[in-house]
């Protein structure tokens, strides 16, 4: 066949032009922590995005040694090696989105902010201002907050704290969904950012309230049952990587958030009774996978010249 093929090929007459089509792929590049155990971070988003049939690249902010029980050691990536990967990623493919997790420390909160103004950005950026991890075992350092809510909460189109998180962002305690309420507002007001999605998984009772608050007034509540499980490493990254994957294709963020929140009920009930590990296992973000996408096609000439 290859023989064939080779002179085939050596028949084309010199002046032939070859036409053929190229699919081009919606890309999302992921700014986070990798996550030894696979469940958070950077390894959660890739399988998030690839689940939702797009593409993922990716730039690391920080290592961990982690597994499922706890984080053991950190070490951030110095601010030039972060630069350089997303400036490699922003000057070869056309991201539709970006994620932005666990970043660690402010000198990496500048070099993202650099690197994004420098390469002209002008995509979705969600914000997962990731400051603990599920175990409960810090993931910034003290400075972190005040330098990620003057240099990146502006930039952002979306910020998503847990509860825990908007109340270190907001000062104030958060009991209620009215408390909820009222911290998104004032992470508005104080920061710039457009939009605050607060997540109520850290909330008791038996029905999960997320809520969404924007800066035109437009408020959502998206509402599940709880589900009964351990497994829940990794949860809020998978949430935010979902939302900067159907920002891709969706202009409503009350309907991207929708199907956001829907795609992280599901792969924890997937993984309900899944065991990974001896503490909080990973989500089952592969349950449902979707085939890769095209977004267009791009007709390409190559002359035999």
């Amino acid at each position: 066949m290859m023989a064939w093929t080779l002179l085939s090929i050596a028949f084309i007459p010199n002046n032939f032009i070859l036409s053929y089509t190229m699919r081009e792929i919606k890309t999302v590049l992921t700014i986070a922590g990798s996550d030894s155990c696979g469940g958070a971070g950077i390894q959660a988003d890739i399988k998030t995005i690839s689940s939702l049939g797009l593409y993922a690249a990716s730039a690391i902010t920080a290592v961990t040694a982690q597994n499922t029980m706890g984080v053991r050691s950190i070490e951030a990536v110095s601010p030039a090696m972060l630069s350089a990967q997303i400036e490699a990623v922003l000057e070869d493919f056309d991201v539709k989105a970006i994620k932005i997790g666990m970043i660690y420390n402010s000198e990496n909160v500048t070099a993202i902010k650099k690197s994004l103004l420098k390469c002209n950005y002008q995509g979705p950026i969600v914000l997962d201002p990731v400051l603990v991890a599920t175990s409960g075992d810090p993931l910034s350092s003290d400075n972190l907050i005040n330098a990620m809510k003057t240099e990146l909460f502006p930039m952002a189109t979306i910020v998503t704290p847990n509860i825990p998180e908007a109340e270190a962002l907001s000062g104030m305690e958060v009991k209620s969904i009215d408390d909820m309420r009222h911290a998104a507002k004032k992470i508005i007001a104080d920061t710039g950012v457009k939009n605050v999605l607060v997540k109520g998984g850290h909330g008791l009772g038996n029905e999960m309230t997320d809520i969404l608050i924007c800066e035109n007034g437009l408020e959502r509540l998206y509402l599940n049952q709880r589900i009964e499980t351990r497994n829940t490493h990794g949860t809020g990254c998978t949430l935010s990587s979902a939302i900067a994957s159907y920002m891709t294709s969706i202009k409503s963020l009350r309907k991207v958030i929708k199907h956001a929140v829907q795609y992280v009920h599901w792969a924890i009930l997937c993984a309900k009774d899944l065991n990974t590990g001896h503490g909080h296992g990973s989500l089952n973000h592969l349950s449902r996978p979707i085939r890769l996408s095209s977004t267009e096609i791009v007709q390409t000439n190559v002359s035999s010249d």
